[in-house]
């Protein structure tokens, strides 16, 4: 039997909740801001909210956090859907903080009727001025003992489109020296007249995240509200709105958000890759977003897989990237089709092979019984890779050389007899001698080769773009590294192959078929593939040679 695996520290308390019959049912929500495309940190988070939904027979509510006009927009929102779907996960009820802007509005009025909250004319400056530091306690706005009615009227007219953008705040008043810098007098709303993607010009004020989201919580009676650690400061603002408007008693739960080697998690350095075209767009397959991962070729359940492996702590690490591409090589190794494809041609011409061809048959996958078996034309003039032949070949080499035989994959032993050069010395084909009775399935040669190589037959081969990408990033840790994390850039990142070779039975496959290239790596249709030239990622190597290199250097 195997081992059960130990909960996580929320699903203890979920649990704990559940047979107290503090809640009879759990509500979670995934609230993402609309202004970027999600990353693979988001996935973890996901996999967290709607995962512990679903293990304890609850709900979850994709909920956008839309409460700053200027940065968000209707495609991004299309974007964190497609994602969250593609992840595998479906949404009880899709939400947003702008639905709630009334109720919100209605709330801070409250505020301000219990003398909570006044409006501020401080420059933004000035206020910051005010909160003092960590260890110094603030000063008091000059505008904090304005009366209620006066606030009242003021906060209407900040409403109504009376003032400039930081012309005026509303701001909680709470206290001054508070030790957590958080509970001295927040803002709580502020002016923009900017054009909102669902609420157009209706609104020209709007809630701060601080302000939003606890009470967005309680309106849907989110029973675990799970954060990053970096909310921790948050949470004591988070439960005094809540307290002081006697809503719904939201509960907030901090984890340590996904950190991955060679990898940045920031929507606002994605954006500054994208806007400086570092990147070819949001899902660039070198990008850390779920859209440039999906465009690369890595699978849903890769993904799913990875995140439940590194689990959910309470403490910040740094995660090695190569764990993720070991979870999307095990899962890759069972679903991808078997093809051959040559990236740099070197023709062999079998002197000895008589007609037009044959067809020969190899598995589509040696790890699925049901996969089953493909067609392979063979012809008398053939592509090998141009590395898999060495003119002076050191001992131990088992590919091909002049007088040395190999196993074309699922074919025969060939023998090289010939090398033919050009004007400048450059090889331009291998004369070489098939074995006959060396058919691979059939074979009574009695030959023992130690190297088996791809091939493509040369008539029938299928021109494709191979682009072979690698991490974006040279440094493990871009976060800390020094200077401007775009100075840490691999610039060998990407690798086009224009005119690659590969076997006809590629042409004819499924679009959304993955695919592992013999003795190359696991790749995957791009979208800009067209009927006459079909184009490829590379979504991983069939090994992790980033390892070695750091073992070597």
């Amino acid at each position: 039997m195997s081992e059960e695996k130990s909960l996580n520290f929320i699903e203890e308390i979920v649990e704990a909740d559940l047979s107290s019959g503090k809640y009879q049912s759990i509500v979670t929500r995934f609230p993402p801001e609309p202004n970027g495309y999600l990353h693979i940190g988001h996935a973890k988070s996901i996999c967290l909210n709607f995962g512990l939904a679903n293990k304890y027979g609850g709900k979850t509510n994709l909920r956008f956090d839309d409460t700053n006009p200027v940065t968000e927009d209707t495609e991004y929102v299309e974007s964190i859907k497609d994602d969250v779907r593609w992840l595998g996960f479906n949404w009880a009820e899709e939400r947003y903080a702008s639905d709630y802007f009334e109720q919100l509005y209605g709330f801070a009025i409250k505020l301000i009727e219990k003398g909570l909250a006044y409006v501020d004319d401080s420059t933004s400056e000035a206020i910051a001025q005010q909160k003092g530091t960590p260890t110094q306690a603030g000063t008091n706005s000059p505008f904090r003992d304005r009366s209620v009615a006066e606030n009242l009227e003021l906060f209407k007219a900040m409403r109504a489109g009376q003032f400039k953008d930081g012309e005026k705040v509303l701001r909680a008043k709470i206290d001054m020296a508070h030790p957590n810098m958080h509970m001295r007098d927040p803002i709580i709303y502020r002016i923009k007249h900017a054009h909102h993607h669902r609420t157009g010009d209706q609104w020209c004020i709007y809630p701060m995240y601080d302000f939003a989201h606890g009470q967005s919580d309680a309106i849907e009676n989110i029973t675990h509200s799970v954060c990053t650690l970096e909310f921790i400061p948050h949470r004591a603002l988070y439960d005094w709105f809540i307290e002081q408007l006697e809503i719904f008693p939201s509960k907030q739960y901090e984890f340590a958000r996904l950190n991955m080697t060679y990898t940045v998690m920031s929507k606002r350095k994605l954006l500054q890759l994208v806007n400086e075209k570092y990147v070819n767009g949001w899902d660039d397959p070198r990008m850390s977003t779920i859209s440039g991962m999906r465009r690369r070729g890595y699978t849903a359940e890769a993904i799913r897989e990875f995140c439940d492996r590194i689990g959910i702590a309470k403490r910040d690490n740094l995660i090695d990237v190569g764990l993720l591409e070991f979870c999307v090589r095990e899962h890759l190794n069972k679903i991808a089709v078997r093809r051959m494809v040559v990236f740099d041609p070197l023709k062999v011409v079998l002197t000895n092979y008589e007609g037009e061809g044959e067809v020969l048959w190899s598995e589509n996958n040696p790890e699925d019984a049901n996969a089953g078996n493909r067609e392979i034309p063979f012809s008398k003039e053939l592509y090998i890779e141009r590395d898999d032949f060495m003119e002076v070949a050191p001992k131990k080499y088992f590919r091909l050389a002049p007088g040395q035989m190999v196993r074309l994959k699922s074919a025969y032993i060939i023998r090289c007899d010939e090398v033919v050069k050009d004007a400048n010395g450059i090889i331009t084909e291998l004369h070489c001698t098939y074995i006959p009775e060396s058919k691979s399935g059939s074979d009574t040669s009695g030959i023992n080769v130690k190297g088996t190589l791809h091939w493509v037959s040369a008539r029938h081969a299928v021109k494709a773009e191979v682009r072979l990408y690698d991490r974006l990033f040279k440094v493990e840790d871009v976060g800390n590294a020094e200077g401007d994390f775009k100075d840490h850039i691999n610039t060998d990142s990407l690798e086009v192959i224009s005119n690659a070779y590969a076997e006809p039975a590629l042409a004819a496959d499924s679009s959304d078929n993955r695919y592992q290239f013999l003795r190359k790596g696991y790749f995957c249709l791009d979208k800009d593939s067209t009927a006459e030239k079909p184009v490829f990622n590379r979504t991983v190597t069939l090994k992790d040679t980033w390892a070695k290199e750091v073992k070597k250097g």
